[in-house]
């Protein structure tokens, strides 16, 4: 579980970018976060694991108190993954080694013990027949999925992605958004910052609208899209269509 309290974010006095955020993300649970762009869900996305100092406010997970100076976030994010839209990778590594590094650095497997796991994972992500190939030499679908595999290797709790198609054209975006809807139910909370409608509609137990900084409206999937209760996310979807 992950709370969030009275959580304010802003870039000194002009740049006010959360308000008030109070909000819970239940276990095991799919949560797309949409809204229009400068709607502030980067931003609290990436307050979830302290990769964004909040302004004001708390953050729990579980019981840990995420915001306290003495939390020990390095322990965090292990049990609190996060897939950017950047993807990250190490480029003079192949693919397994990144999927592996942490693996050996962090939870101190084997080489043998981290190849083997990270080779499952990476064919769980379709990527097998990719293991030695350089981020270089994959596509931007196939680096993404790579990504969402070292996510993965940590074994989290909860797994954050930050508009993890944005850069993708529509046929790499399909391959990643297969992966994310078979790792759905699988007992670990997603929580994703998305413009895919599609994948918020089928695939999220519950939309977070968010516009201007808040939280606007909150509700399981279907309810939504079949009847959005605030005026901006009836125009919102309006728009989507």
């Amino acid at each position: 579980m992950i709370k969030v309290e009275h959580l304010y974010k802003e870039y000194g006095p002009e740049v006010k970018v959360l308000f008030d955020i109070n909000f819970t993300f239940e276990d095991a649970k799919t949560y797309a976060i949409i809204g229009s762009s400068g709607g502030g869900k980067s931003t609290l996305i990436r307050c979830l694991n302290m990769l964004e100092t909040p302004t004001q406010g708390d953050i729990y997970f579980n019981d840990i108190k995420v915001t306290d100076p003495k939390c020990d976030l390095a322990k965090v994010r292990e049990k609190v993954g996060m897939v950017f839209q950047s993807f990250n990778l190490f480029e003079h590594m192949k693919a397994l080694d990144n999927v592996t590094y942490a693996l050996k650095k962090v939870k101190g497997l084997s080489k043998e013990e981290a190849d083997k796991k990270g080779k499952e994972l990476l064919e769980k992500v379709g990527l097998g027949h990719r293991i030695d190939s350089y981020p270089h030499q994959l596509s931007g679908g196939e680096k993404q999925r790579c990504a969402i595999a070292r996510a993965l290797a940590m074994e989290p709790e909860v797994l954050l992605f930050d508009e993890p198609t944005s850069a993708l054209d529509p046929e790499m975006t399909n391959e990643v958004l297969k992966v994310l809807q078979g790792l759905n139910h699988t007992g670990m909370t997603m929580i994703v910052v998305t413009h895919e409608m599609n994948f918020a509609k089928h695939v999220a137990d519950y939309v977070v609208y968010m516009d201007k900084g808040r939280i606007e409206e909150c509700s399981n999937a279907k309810e939504f899209f079949e009847k959005p209760q605030s005026e901006r996310a009836q125009e919102f979807l309006s728009n989507m269509i």
